[in-house]
Parts: structure tokens; sequence; C-alpha cells
């Protein structure tokens, strides 16, 4: 596997080639809802996790794999043309990286501040629409959201907007109180 540095320039290259090709076949938001699809995927599986880190597995068994994925969510052919490569390549430790680095590609190309919003659990579109309503005034223009969940905050939310973060989880509320417990 690649080092921390090396995963995002492997993952600059590959986003940068994939986003060229969606930009002249006109797929850009396909592409982007594609990528969405399988980072939460990728997210929400420990098995898929596995198959996507797991240096053991062959090319072919991962390219196998991730074309059963690419069928069963509907992805465009020039999604499931690039993950093939991607597997093929021995680079699926980077996907993540890949997909990120696609993702404020073009949320820069369109002017957009990408947002990271964790919540404990999914959030209903009336919330997501008062959350994105929110950083668009806060932020002052359009902002890219993207969700994320993590059972362990146990309420509330992180939301990540650049270099600031502001965390209203109940799990680091509940940290900070334990922390000013122990020195009363």
């Amino acid at each position: 596997m690649a080092s921390k540095g090396g995963i995002s320039e492997i993952a600059s290259r590959y986003a940068t080639a994939l986003f060229d090709l969606a930009d002249q076949a006109k797929q850009l938001d396909a592409v982007a809802g594609d990528l969405r699809t399988i980072s939460n995927l990728v997210d929400e599986s420990e098995d898929l996790r596995r198959v996507v880190r797991s240096p053991v597995l062959s090319r072919a068994d991962q390219g196998a794999a991730m074309a059963a994925i690419m069928d069963k969510i509907g992805a465009t052919d020039l999604t499931k043309k690039f993950i093939g490569h991607v597997a093929a390549g021995r680079r699926l430790f980077a996907l993540q990286a890949m997909i990120r680095a696609y993702l404020d590609e073009l949320a820069s190309r369109r002017g957009e501040v990408t947002a990271d919003v964790t919540s404990a659990r999914d959030l209903t579109p009336a919330q997501i629409e008062a959350v994105e309503a929110a950083l668009k005034k806060a932020v002052g223009g359009d902002v890219a959201v993207n969700l994320n969940t993590d059972p362990s905050l146990i309420g509330g939310l992180i939301v990540k907007v650049g270099s600031r973060m502001i965390d209203s989880s109940v799990s680091s509320k509940l940290q900070r109180l334990k922390l000013a417990m122990k020195g009363a």
C-alpha cells in the first residue's frame, strides 16, 4: 500500500482523469451520483471495505466483486469502466480518496464549498434541507453537503467546512463533561 501522501497523489491523478472523461461525456452529475453511492456502500459494509482494502484478494476477484456492485447500483458505463480500471491497477485501496477528490473538484469548478456533515442517524429529507439552508446562509454561497453517519456520536452533528469544524455531538459533550469532572 502507499503512504498517505502517495494515496492523495494517486487519488488526485485518477480523479482528474475521471473528471475529464465525465466532463467530455457530459456525465459529471451521473458519475458523481454513482461515486456517492459507492462511497456510502463502502462506509456501510465491512465486507466491501475488506474487498477494497485487501492486498490478498486477486485483481480478478476484486474486479468481479466491484463489477457486481456496479451492476447492482445501475452505475453508468463510464463509472463501471473507471472502477474496473482501478481494480485492475490494484488501486482500490485509494478508492475513497479518489471519490473525495472527484467530488471536491466538481464542487470547486462549480464554485461550491464542500461541507462534511456527520450525524448519529440518517437525517430525514427535511433535516437535510434545514442543514443545507443553514450552511448556505453561514457560508454565503452554494454548499455541497456530504452526509455521513456515525452511531458513536449518540446525537447531534459534526460539521466540517474547509478547515473549520463544529462539533455539537453528544459524545463530545460527554467527553468534555468527563474531563471537567476530573479537574473538579
